[in-house]
Formats: C-alpha cells, sequence, structure tokens
C-alpha cells in the first residue's frame, strides 16, 4: 500500500540553471535540468485512502517519478507563507512554480522580483489571481491554468449550494447532529427551486454549464456578462442577457457568483450594491472571496437582508480562525473543495504534466490555457 510522506518537505536532488535576468526569460524552457516548486493542500493520514488523490502534497500531482526520470528536481511543500517559509527559500532558483487555488501560494510582485531563475507559473487548476498577473506580465514569465479541468465540478457545487440555501437545510442538519425536532424552525424559511429567479454573474464555461443545469427546476435565469452566449445555446437553455448588472441584480432571489477576480471585481459587491438587493436574496459565490466586502455580508447576514450565504471562497485563503464568516448567521460555508473533486484532481493534474511536457519540448500550451503570454494577459484579467 502507499504510505504517505510523513515530511513537510518532500526533496530531489538535481542541478539548476545560472540566474536568468528577467529580458532573457524565454516562454519554453532552455535546455538543462529545471528546479520544480509544486505547492499543495497536506493530505496526511487522508493520503493513503485514495490512490487518485493526486492534489495533495504527498502524491504532487503524480508527476515525481516522471520529472525525476527526466533529471529534474521535484520539491513539493504546503509551507507557503511568509519570510520563513520553505516556499520562500526556494524562490531565488526555481525555475517552475506550480501552485493550486484550494492552497495558493501568494506569488507577489517582491517574490517574482526575487526569483531570478523563474519562467513558468501554472496553476493546477482554474483562477491565477494568486499571482500579482502585471508584475508577470512585465516580467516576461508565463502564466497558465488548466482550463476546463474543474468547471463540472464548480457548477455541480453551485448548484448543490442553491439546494441547500433554498430548503434551509443547513438548521435541519444541525438539529439532527444536536438531538432537536423542531420541523417549524426549519419550514418557515424552505422554499422550492420552482419559479425563483436565479441569475449568475460571469456566464463563462462554469456560468453556462450551471444555467444548463438550472433548466430542469424551471427558474427564470439571467445572466451578465462582457460577451453573449451563443445564441442557439441561450435559446435552449431558456436564459436573458442582462448588459446592466446594477438592473439584473435586484431581480434576483438568488444570485450566483461566477466571475474571476481582477482589479474591476475586487470589492465589487460592496456596502451599497448589497444594500440594493431584494432583500431575503440567497447567494452562491464559489468564484473568490475577494469579490465581496467580507464585513458587508457579514452586516447583511445579521440583518437578514442576505437570508443565505454559501460558498468555498474566502479572503485569505486558508480562512483564518476568527474569520467573521465563520460565525456569521445563515450561512453554509466551506473550505475551498468545489474544484478538487477526485475527477478534477485527475483532470488538472493530467493538464499540469502535459503543459510541462509541452514547456520542456518548447511546445506552445493550448492557447486557452494561457493567462500570461509574452507580456500580455488574458481578456477576462483586463
Amino acid at each position: 500500500m502507499w504510505r504517505a510522506a510523513s515530511k513537510q518537505v518532500i526533496r530531489t536532488v538535481g542541478s539548476c540553471l545560472p540566474d536568468l535576468s528577467p529580458l532573457a526569460k524565454q516562454l519554453h524552457a532552455s535546455p538543462g535540468s529545471k528546479k520544480i516548486v509544486g505547492v499543495f493542500y497536506k493530505a496526511n493520514e487522508y493520503a493513503a485512502k485514495n490512490p487518485n488523490f493526486l492534489g495533495c502534497a504527498e502524491r504532487s500531482l503524480g508527476i515525481r517519478e516522471w520529472l525525476e526520470s527526466q533529471g529534474h528536481q521535484y520539491i513539493v511543500t504546503d509551507d507557503k507563507e511568509g519570510p520563513n517559509s520553505e516556499l520562500e527559500k526556494h524562490i531565488p532558483d526555481l525555475h517552475v512554480l506550480i501552485t493550486t487555488p484550494f492552497h495558493p501560494a501568494y506569488v507577489t510582485a517582491e517574490r517574482i522580483k526575487k526569483a531570478k531563475n523563474l519562467q513558468l507559473l501554472l496553476t493546477a487548476g482554474i483562477g491565477s489571481d494568486h499571482i500579482d498577473l502585471k508584475a508577470a506580465a512585465d516580467t516576461g514569465l508565463t502564466v497558465a491554468e488548466v482550463t476546463g479541468s474543474n468547471v463540472v465540478s464548480v457548477a455541480e457545487d453551485e448548484l448543490m449550494r442553491i439546494l441547500i440555501l433554498v430548503r434551509n437545510f443547513v438548521p435541519g442538519y444541525q438539529q439532527v447532529i444536536n438531538g432537536e425536532w423542531n420541523v417549524a424552525a426549519i419550514a418557515y424559511r424552505a422554499y422550492d427551486l420552482e419559479g425563483k429567479t436565479v441569475g449568475t454573474v460571469g456566464a463563462g464555461r462554469i456560468g453556462k454549464l450551471l444555467l444548463q443545469r438550472l433548466k430542469p427546476f424551471n427558474c427564470n435565469l439571467l445572466y451578465h456578462d462582457r460577451l453573449k452566449i451563443d445564441p442557439a445555446l441561450e435559446k435552449e437553455i431558456g436564459a436573458k442577457f442582462e448588459e446592466d448588472l446594477d438592473v439584473m441584480l435586484p431581480k434576483c432571489d438568488i444570485i450566483v457568483i461566477n466571475t474571476p477576480l481582477t482589479e474591476k471585481t475586487r470589492g465589487l459587491f460592496d456596502k451599497e450594491r448589497i444594500s440594493k438587493l431584494k432583500k431575503g436574496v440567497l447567494i452562491v459565490n464559489n468564484a473568490r472571496g475577494a469579490i465581496m466586502d467580507t464585513q458587508a455580508v457579514v452586516d447583511a447576514c445579521s440583518s437578514g437582508h442576505i437570508a443565505g450565504y454559501s460558498g468555498d471562497v474566502w479572503n485569505p485563503q486558508p480562512a483564518p480562525k476568527d474569520h467573521p464568516w465563520r460565525y456569521m448567521p445563515n450561512h453554509a460555508m466551506t473550505p475551498h473543495i468545489s474544484g478538487t473533486t477526485i475527477d478534477g484532481q485527475l483532470r488538472y493534474a493530467a493538464g499540469v504534466k502535459d503543459m510541462l511536457d509541452k514547456y520542456f519540448k518548447g511546445e506552445d500550451f493550448p492557447q486557452q490555457n494561457y493567462i500570461v503570454k509574452e507580456g500580455k494577459l488574458a481578456s477576462q484579467y483586463l
């Protein structure tokens, strides 16, 4: 039986290339051994419970043997924060950094400046906002992610959260584990999903999948995005495009956040915008925690203006023990889990391996995977 690694950091021995100046950074690998660092969450005793649990530090995406057989160093850690962290020790001479949205290594402009050998930043999953993308672009780095790898996982999770909130499920569950039985305390605010107006802020890959999954529930479906959905698909789903976000939001009984975190969307849902939402609105956010004003959400949940808030994204991550969302009423929050199902892990592990292979061979990645390429940011981050 595979045995979980007991040490926090797993190392191999290999050589490193000399420092490269920022102007000399290449899109693809130069010859020689590479130092690759992966930052993933630790699974501890759970690592051995499923051989396909590839997204944890102990399993390291399942690429260790492959990388080492080609003479590369592969260092894996979960210790990512602060000047004395294990990651910080390797910043000056690593060539590739792999991290995930579920346990993000925050790649600041300061870290990029220290990383003289760094050429490639890979996100095992979707969402690269943990990286200072402008600094990466200015330095000539390549940033890529495994586009599409966990869109099904997240869309399914969003649908689950909608139903949990609409049916007032959490208080019922808590009654059972506390030995209680009070139907009225649950039923007075439990509803059917049918007939409700659901609006998604963002209708990219995840947003479209969510709308498709909501169609059988006979909801009134709205969406706001930079781009309209293909007319044939829009007609098939029965969703209506709303060009003005602030016109759409007050119509919604349920709002789902499906937009990336950018400078434009950071703090998008502040106190003023939340105050204009329908009283008793339900919100699901599996996008990014920083899209919401943290205290504004707490206040609205406490007053009942937001009747239920659910999601798996926090600001920062991991969420500290005193994060106010842990203790606000009417929430159904979890750690960041929606996109790291076992099926999702298999897809993004395979995607990372494919991109590394292309990097070593000097080949281009699938175009949709690029977040920063040749100094330019992908359109969703502009």
